[in-house]
């Protein structure tokens, strides 16, 4: 881009009008936005950005171009709704790039985000050569997510689920009457089963040990599903005498070994709880059948130049490029035109810095970083012309070497008679942009209102601009002395992903930053490697049901099990540890911020005791929307009701009889404090704190959302809603609201995503908080302004994939800054310096 101060008239093919906008907070907004730039829309965070560019404008273009289908479906189409504004002129079509707001598919790969992988099916069922005789495959054969494709023996998923002795019988000295076998179900259930070994012949009365060896494996592996008589209440001798007179038992039972059991409940149970107690028994391990690749042997055979599809979907982005470029000397015609659709996508994932990625790569072990850009990479090949592409954050989780190519992506875009409307909290981007709308001056009410709209230089002079003064700042970060260690934490050997044998020491009682290019292996290091170490010597914390209610968070995936190495020496004191990630606070728009954080229980006791529920006989249930006899019967106390469109996608729209409320009216007719319970839901943290002052079991946990800079944020705002780091925050406040518990190990992967420089700050003061009560924060970190607030930096790299993986230089921040082996060095001594 070019820098401030361009003659964005002489670009700008017009603008876009926006009239009395009203989308959530914003305040009967009009401004213009030159079209045919590149536009950042800045703010605090819940200022009301995004309401302008997506509520609103990506909204209404949206709305637009549905209106163009057919007058059926534009008839269901129009309950979801047009956004609060009353007029929007020279609005383009528009393409949407927002941050993902939950995990992908568990089957969701770099090349099916990227549709290299379609291209490569039909590829290999097109030219790939074939033994004589074989079948020709169509491309739905070379896709293990299809029946005629994927591998039989793991259906596609490339990991096989199996037992071993050592898991089902975990203390061989107890009997089998003793439950020897921890993997059989607690019980009636499992009383049973040892009651038909009874039956069946085998003394379940001596250590397991003891037994002979073709027994134990009969009873562990069996497929046979013998039915036998069974004698409950009888004695061991009493039993085979009945069985040898043949007397009736009291009923038939069936036989189940202990694997049988296993996977026949993991593959159908319907219960959380159940799948995670089962899970502990089973060992994951890849498909021999498949090697991993979940194909059938007909796709596996086929090759292009000697190699199989599975074969390039293992290599790096860029080695599949130079892989198919020589396929293309000499290809046919055929061939060569599936080439050059395929080669220049791959081109455009090395252009951004990706070409390390293999493309077998699951999409969730992706950072956020690396996700953003393999979905900005289909933008760039689809060749639109006069279209807005509306952006959200697409710097986040970007070390600023990595934000240069992602600059010239949305040169690109620009230059190709587009408009890009970004927004964004990176202060680099934004002054790299054209036109800069700065919403504000606060978060949620007290936000909402257009505060300059113009050329980027101009934003410093507005004094109601909290990001005009973070804009204009060049001065030199003043950093604090740095705390000295009160030991060391050690990790030895360290294998994960592109980590091999990494030997590196974690500071205690500090605040350390892990920094590094996207791609050099610091989530492998620190959201891997440390948490597993460690965690496995200290007491696990339970998981929430909803949390393993799909197959791949009870057992991890196939490549990261082969996370290894080892803590050298001890701990240090370190009792406990908090891991807090970006993943949702929950997986429904039924999980919210006031659940999570435990408040709404209290809110609840409230309701329920005021007169008017005591009379009704309402108990605190009555108030929860997930439960039937208080929820709108409509819509189960979803607030919303789906709509079935034909031939789109089904829409959610606001449920008419609660008209979003989630209550039915007998429950709302219940007020404390002139409120009803969905009147307290739709307050902002902020407002709560004010309404519950005094109510200490409530008021404590919306304190440390306000702290973190989260008091915009509503009780009853869905899981779905928030972006990863707001459910980072809501998880950290959550933990700080708690008593001190031990010296804890708290790890944070990039929490300043999504944050304006302001709630930096804010966020800052709170880790520093936790290391001056005596703890030991470790956190991911690209934000070099963190980074030189910290008391230790660890640098990962040189460079992404392969060419990373090791510890480049570590040190107190200005020590690091000197240092000229790391790519981290430059910016962060711009920052210390105040050069950049």
């Amino acid at each position: 881009m070019n820098g401030p101060g361009r003659d964005v008239s002489a670009r700008s093919g017009g603008c876009v009008q926006v009239r009395g906008a009203r989308e959530r907070n914003l305040k009967n907004v009009d401004v213009d936005i030159p079209r045919d730039v590149i536009v950042a829309f800045t703010g605090v965070s819940g200022s009301g950005k995004s309401s302008l560019a997506f509520g609103t404008l990506f909204a209404e273009a949206q709305r637009r171009y549905l209106d163009s289908v057919t007058p059926f479906a534009r008839r269901l189409i129009e309950q979801v709704g047009a956004p609060e504004v009353d007029l929007i002129t020279g609005l383009p079509p528009a393409v949407a790039l927002e941050q993902r707001r939950g995990p992908p598919s568990a089957r969701s790969t770099v090349a099916t985000l990227t549709h290299v992988g379609d291209t490569l099916r039909l590829l290999y069922s097109r030219c790939g050569a074939r033994a004589p005789g074989s079948p020709a495959l169509e491309a739905s054969g070379f896709s293990a997510h299809t029946p005629e494709g994927a591998c039989p023996a793991c259906h596609g998923l490339g990991v096989a689920y199996e037992v071993s002795e050592h898991t089902l019988v975990p203390d061989e000295t107890l009997t089998i009457r003793q439950r020897a076998i921890a993997a059989w179900p607690p019980a009636w259930h499992g009383q049973n089963l040892r009651e038909i070994l009874v039956s069946i012949g085998i003394d379940v009365d001596v250590p397991w040990r003891d037994l002979p060896e073709a027994q134990r494996r009969w009873v562990l592996f069996t497929d046979e599903q013998p039915t036998v008589p069974v004698y409950p209440g009888l004695s061991p001798v009493e039993m085979r005498q009945a069985i040898s007179e043949r007397r009736p038992g009291s009923y038939q039972g069936t036989f189940s070994s202990a694997r049988h059991y296993l996977l026949q409940t993991f593959a159908t149970t319907h219960s959380a709880s159940i799948r995670r107690r089962v899970a502990r028994y089973l060992v994951r391990a890849r498909c021999t059948a498949c090697g991993g690749c979940g194909l059938r042997p007909e796709a596996l055979a086929v090759t292009v130049r000697g190699m199989d599809i599975a074969s390039v979907m293992a290599l790096a982005i860029r080695d599949a490029k130079c892989h198919l470029e020589s396929v293309r000397e000499g290809a046919d015609p055929a061939l060569r035109r599936l080439l050059e659709d395929l080669l220049p996508r791959l081109n455009t994932l090395c252009d951004l810095g990706l070409g390390y990625l293999p493309l077998d790569r699951p999409a969730d072990t992706l950072s956020p970083g690396e996700h953003q850009r393999v979905r900005l990479a289909t933008l760039l090949r689809s060749n639109l012309f006069g279209v807005v592409y509306v952006l959200d954050e697409p710097s986040a989780g970007l070390h600023p070497a990595d934000t240069e190519p992602l600059l010239d992506a949305l040169d690109h875009l620009r230059d190709g008679g587009n408009s890009v409307f970004v927004v964004e909290h990176d202060l680099d981007v934004v002054r790299r942009a054209d036109w800069v709308v700065d919403i504000g001056p606060d978060a949620g009410e007290g936000g909402g209102q257009v505060l300059y709209s113009g050329p980027v230089e101009g934003l410093a002079a507005v004094s109601t601009s909290r990001t005009g003064r973070h804009l204009a700042a060049r001065t030199p970060t003043v950093s604090h002395a740095p705390r000295a260690p009160r030991g060391w934490l050690e990790l030895s050997d360290v294998h994960c992903h592109n980590l091999h044998g990494v030997d590196v020491r974690f500071p205690l009682s500090v605040f350390t930053c892990v920094t590094g290019v996207s791609g050099s292996g610091k989530t492998s290091l620190v959201g891997r490697a440390l948490v597993e170490l460690v965690g496995s010597l200290l007491d696990p914390p339970e998981a929430d049901d909803d949390e393993v209610a799909e197959l791949d968070d009870v057992l991890p995936h196939v490549a990261a099990a082969s996370c290894t190495g080892r803590v050298v020496g001890e701990l240090h004191g370190v009792v406990r540890l908090v891991a807090i990630d970006q993943k949702p606070i929950g997986r429904t728009p039924r999980s919210n911020l006031a659940t999570y954080t435990g408040l709404f229980d209290s809110v609840r006791a409230l309701f329920a005791a005021t007169p008017l529920a005591r009379a009704l006989g309402y108990r605190a249930g009555r108030f929860s929307f997930n439960v039937a006899s208080g929820r709108c019967p409509k819509c189960e106390g979803a607030g919303h009701v789906v709509v079935e469109l034909m031939f789109l996608p089904s829409a959610e729209v606001v449920c008419p009889a609660c008209r979003g409320r989630r209550y039915a009216d007998d429950t709302l007719q219940v007020t404390w404090q002139g409120r009803n319970v969905a009147d307290v839901l739709a307050l902002s943290v902020d407002e709560a704190a004010k309404l519950f002052e005094g109510h200490l079991s409530i008021v404590a946990p919306l304190q440390a959302l306000r702290r973190l800079g989260l008091g915009y944020l509503r009780l009853g705002q869905p899981a779905t809603q928030l972006s990863g780091g707001e459910a980072q925050r809501i998880k950290l406040a959550t933990e700080l609201q708690r008593a001190p518990r031990g010296h804890t190990l708290y790890v944070l992967d990039e929490p300043t995503i999504g944050l304006h420089p302001s709630d930096v700050e804010r966020l800052t003061s709170a880790l520093h908080g936790l290391v001056d009560s005596g703890h030991t924060v470790v956190v991911i970190e690209h934000d070099m302004r963190v980074v030189s607030q910290s008391d230790w930096v660890i640098d990962l790299g040189p460079g992404a994939g392969d060419a990373g993986g090791t510890v480049v230089a570590s040190g107190t921040p200005l020590a690091l800054s000197r240092s000229k082996a790391s790519r981290t060095a430059p910016y962060l001594r711009q920052v210390l310096t105040g050069s950049g």
